[in-house]
C-alpha cells in the first residue's frame, strides 16, 4: 500500500508563506519608499515653462479638498535642470503654471501617500477645491479625472483659460499620473 502524502501541512506551509509574503509588500510604511526630490525621474520635463517673476502673492499656499480631508500648505516648486523640485512633506505649486484668478493652467502636486495626495483616487467629479494666496479664497470645481503616462505632458501645458490642475502618482508601482482638472466656480 502506497504511503498518503501530508497535504495538509504543505497547504498550511504554503497559504502561510503566501501570506506573509503579502504582509510583507503591503506592511511596509510609506516613509521607506523612497520619494523623488524632483520630477526628473518622473518624467515631467518643465523647461518650455515660463520660469519668470511671479506676484507672490498670487502664488497658491494652501489647498483644501474637503470631501477628501486633504488640507495642505503649497510651496513654490522651483525648476530645476528642466524639472520641478518635488517636496516630500507637503504639496507644490509649479513655477511657470498658472496662478489662481488668471488665465492658465496652475499645476499642484504632492506625493501619492498618506498626509499627502493620496487620498485624490477617493475624489469626484464636481467635488470643491479651494486654493488659498496670501489674502484671497479661490473656489473650483472639479471636472475631469484621468490618469495618463508619465510623458503625456500635455496636461500640464498652458491653457488659454483658468485651470488647475491636480497631478499625483498612481497606477501599479507608480507607472501612472492620476491627474484632477478643476475649474473655477
Amino acid at each position: 500500500m502506497a504511503k498518503k502524502e501530508p497535504t495538509i501541512p504543505r497547504l498550511a506551509l504554503g497559504s502561510a508563506l503566501i501570506l506573509l509574503g503579502i504582509l510583507l509588500f503591503f506592511g511596509r510604511k510609506q516613509s521607506q519608499i523612497p520619494q523623488s526630490t524632483t520630477f526628473e525621474n518622473e518624467p515631467v520635463k518643465v523647461e518650455l515653462l515660463q520660469n519668470g517673476e511671479v506676484d507672490e502673492s498670487k502664488v497658491p499656499k494652501r489647498i483644501i479638498v474637503p470631501n477628501i480631508s486633504v488640507d495642505l500648505v503649497v510651496k513654490k516648486a522651483k525648476i530645476i535642470n528642466g524639472y520641478w523640485e518635488v517636496f516630500t512633506d507637503t504639496a507644490g505649486w509649479g513655477e511657470g503654471s498658472g496662478v489662481p484668478g488668471e488665465k492658465g493652467n496652475q499645476v499642484i502636486f504632492a506625493h501619492a501617500r498618506e498626509g499627502l495626495f493620496k487620498p485624490l483616487q477617493f475624489i469626484k467629479v464636481d467635488d470643491k477645491i479651494y486654493i488659498f494666496t496670501n489674502s484671497v479664497w479661490y473656489s473650483y470645481k472639479v471636472q475631469d479625472i484621468k490618469e495618463v503616462y508619465p510623458n503625456q505632458t500635455e496636461v500640464i501645458a498652458p491653457t488659454e483659460d483658468e485651470i488647475l490642475t491636480l497631478y499625483t502618482c498612481s497606477g501599479y508601482a507608480d507607472t501612472k499620473r492620476l491627474i484632477v482638472i478643476a475649474r473655477r466656480t
